[in-house]
């Protein structure tokens, strides 16, 4: 821990005001802050002037703001590059009196904030200028990980390689518990982060490439099967706003949208297309256009128009409420937010606990494959590709083994329904 003390030395007036900067035993420096005072307005015990008038007091904000400021770049600079020289410039560069350098910053958090604070001039993958609110939050987050990781230490750039890559994760999987699919996206960001610093002359690691993000291969799918629909359908609720929520969730399900986007609905997104009454919409993270078809189920569900106006907050809290009573009660490997840790911890936990409105686009994914053709249960839930929808779904070895053997048996019914020809021979004239 840093600590800054200000002293005057001598009796001239005026007299320099100096700043001794203490750091363990290795970092001990005394400069010139460039401040003049007459030594009797000068306070031996507090270290600072007497407040006695205006500008005694601005000269005390000032060497307080210097202090703080100090604190901040050293909490934030690598130890190794503490010395006597370091604080003459950075008081310096306070006071104006030399031009902080215009070079990128090849300290790690330094560059993920840069990321930050430029979000809304950075292009997105709509060819638009703008990053969404959840990769800007993301980044945020990504931030906030890395100085838990680092602790008093201070990364720069340039060691981000494969062993950092290696045990960053292992760290998260097994230190934080984070989930392997958040896990690998966090490495994903950080070697963005990286490579971005790359393009303003920041030194990286020859391995930064070669470090392994990734997503994981269906890990925790939480969706309903349709028993568990049928009990969530059927649980006696009391309260209005359980009602409420459970005919967004049943809608959700039956739709295959976003959260976000569901409850941003409205009897203005119906419509009728030659006949047919859909749903339209835009996906807020994607832009894709989607129509719906209104289907029985989904009618039923607005037949006394859409569920009122909910915040995502208070639905996934209301979801778990519903659920709870609903006896969703199966074991089930996902994450929770602990209490106590203040964060999200993985494990297996009864279902209820865990789900939250993304369960509702799995559910219409999964209970819908094998069902439609893969590319119209696409065009509603706005996957881009198959790899990226199979990854989505919760099927596993067993489910793909018996869609294939239903597709056969349906095979056979198909051609011992087709009409038989029979080749008769001709008569004879004898």
């Amino acid at each position: 821990m840093a600590t800054i003390n200000h002293l005057v030395r001598g009796s001239n007036n005026p007299s320099t005001i100096y700043l001794r900067f203490k750091h363990g035993t290795a970092h001990d420096y005394t400069k010139s802050t460039g401040y003049l005072i007459d030594p009797k307005n000068w306070n031996n015990d507090k270290k600072q002037p007497y407040k006695r008038t205006a500008d005694l007091k601005n000269l005390a904000t000032d060497l307080a703001e210097l202090s703080n400021a100090l604190i901040k770049i050293f909490n934030n600079t690598p130890k190794d590059d503490i010395t006597s020289d370091w604080l003459r410039h950075q008081i310096g560069v306070f006071k104006g009196d030399i031009k902080p350098e215009k070079t990128k910053s090849d300290i790690l958090v330094d560059s993920i904030q840069n990321i930050i604070d430029t979000a809304n001039i950075r292009e997105n993958g709509h060819g638009g200028l703008g990053l969404s609110k959840s990769r800007i939050n993301s980044y945020k987050n990504l931030l906030k990980i890395i100085r838990e990781y680092q602790g008093s230490k201070v990364f720069r750039v340039k060691e981000v390689n494969i062993r950092f890559g290696k045990e960053f994760l292992n760290w998260m999987l097994n230190d934080m518990q984070y989930s392997e699919s958040y896990a690998r996206k966090k490495l994903d960001d950080l070697k963005t982060v990286c490579s971005d610093a790359e393009i303003y002359g920041v030194e990286v690691s020859p391995q930064l490439r070669k470090i392994k993000g990734g997503k994981s291969k269906n890990e925790n799918i939480i969706y309903f099967t349709s028993d568990e629909l049928d009990k969530i359908e059927n649980a006696n609720l009391v309260g209005e706003a359980h009602i409420n929520a459970r005919r967004w969730l049943l809608l959700g399900c039956n739709l295959g949208q976003r959260g976000g986007d569901l409850l941003g609905l409205s009897e203005n997104n119906i419509v009728t297309r030659k006949g047919l009454d859909v749903i339209e919409l835009t996906q807020q993270k994607t832009s894709s256009k989607v129509t719906i078809p209104i289907l029985e189920k989904t009618r039923e569900i607005l037949e006394d128009g859409f569920p009122r106006p909910i915040a995502i907050q208070n639905f996934n809290i209301y979801i778990k409420d519903i659920c709870r009573i609903s006896e969703i009660n199966q074991p089930t490997r996902g994450r929770k937010y602990d209490l106590i840790k203040k964060r999200r911890v993985q494990g297996t936990f009864p279902k209820w606990e865990i789900v939250s409105s993304h369960v509702m686009r799995r559910t219409f994914a999964t209970l819908l494959y094998g069902d439609l053709p893969t590319p119209l249960i696409m065009k509603i839930t706005g996957h881009s590709t198959e790899r990226m929808f199979a990854q989505y779904l919760g099927k596993d070895s067993l489910d793909y083994a018996q869609q294939i053997a239903d597709y056969y048996e349906l095979q056979k019914i198909k051609l011992k329904k087709q009409p038989q020809l029979q080749i008769v021979k001709e008569a004879s004239n004898d």
